[in-house]
């Protein structure tokens, strides 16, 4: 494949970076990893990102908006028939998928400890998780999900739970995919926890 076919210096490098933050991690991933993954040249990272650090970060945070963006196409699959049947198809989209999406789980997971380091990257993933929440909250609305006046909690705090659900199963499938729960699991779980809190 020519340079040419293969896409846009950018593209190029936000596709060596997700490469370089999974093989070989944020802190180990130098610019000349990143240049010769793309077939780029140095001068390229800081004419599109300008510099090192902003493409990792850049391409972390395009794993999670393709992450979220993949939750919506299949929850909206079709129109769910009940409020659990929307869950089911959520968690399927956040859990079921460990396996597919493994690469981008470790470019995710590559992200956490960098942000508490670099202020840039912390703001990117809290804009990052606050746009995943709006876009969580738009869809119990375009389900028709109305948790009611009375609802002791807010459809935002209950998109983050079940983001924190999600995130706290990928790290523990990351570690031990066998002792992981699936989405099914989870969805029986919940009910549960709901039915021992009412």
């Amino acid at each position: 494949m020519s340079r040419k076919e293969a896409g846009g210096y950018r593209e190029r490098l936000l596709a060596a970076a997700v490469s370089c933050l999974r093989d070989k991690g944020y802190a180990r991933t130098t610019a000349r990893d990143l240049v010769a993954a793309s077939g780029t040249n140095l001068a390229s990272i800081g004419y599109h990102f300008g510099g090192k650090d902003a493409l990792l970060n850049e391409a972390i945070i395009g794993c999670y908006e393709k992450w979220t963006e993949r939750v919506e196409e299949e929850i909206f699959g079709s129109a769910p028939d009940r409020p659990r049947e929307l869950l089911e198809r959520a968690m399927v989209a956040l859990v079921d998928v460990f396996e597919e999406m493994r690469p981008q789980l470790v470019v995710c997971v590559e992200g956490f400890p960098a942000a508490l380091r670099e202020d840039a990257l912390r703001e990117k993933l809290a804009a990052a998780y606050a746009r995943a929440r709006e876009a969580g909250v738009q869809m119990l609305r375009r389900a028709g999900a109305d948790l009611g006046p009375d609802s002791p909690v807010t459809a935002e705090a209950l998109v983050s739970v079940l983001i924190a659900v999600s995130d706290g199963l990928m790290l523990q499938w990351l570690l031990d995919p066998a002792s992981t729960p699936d989405a099914r699991q989870v969805v029986d779980a919940l009910a549960a926890l709901s039915a021992f809190a009412g």
